[in-house]
């Protein structure tokens, strides 16, 4: 993924609902595969309704690079927002970083079904815990 989460907003409050869909699904078939042995019960989000696997990687010091995916084509995009916003970051930023409040020009929650956002932030959070124990380490 090449473009900003500014980037994609810009692009996304211009769309209508339908063109909004498909520029997440776009998004999240733009993110780095995740091989299938990282798709495991420790790396699963809890409380999605689809499934969605999350797993850090630290390539660069401090910084944090995450692979993730989904079974489910908009919730993978969703996941992907939410990477725009954290990916390749020190481990300390992540832990203190308001993803909540960078999403929160995309209005999720209006945009989509509560089935689709009821898992968002349970992905953030495990995001969030999983750099404060990077950045403990």
């Amino acid at each position: 993924m090449t473009s900003t989460l500014d980037d994609i907003r810009d692009e996304y409050e211009f769309l209508d609902a339908d063109d909004r869909y498909r520029l997440l699904i776009d998004l999240g078939r733009a993110l780095e595969p995740m091989p299938e042995a990282l798709k495991t019960d420790a790396t699963l989000v809890r409380g999605c309704s689809a499934s969605v696997w999350v797993y850090p990687t630290q390539p660069d010091g401090d910084r944090l690079h995450f692979l993730a995916d989904s079974n489910a084509a908009i919730t993978k995009g969703i996941i992907a927002l939410v990477l725009l916003t954290v990916q390749d970051k020190p481990a300390a930023d992540i832990a203190q970083a308001d993803i909540e409040a960078a999403l929160a020009p995309f209005d999720l929650k209006n945009q989509l079904s509560s089935n689709r956002t009821q898992g968002i932030p349970n992905m953030i959070a495990l995001i969030r815990e999983t750099a404060t124990r990077y950045a403990g380490a």
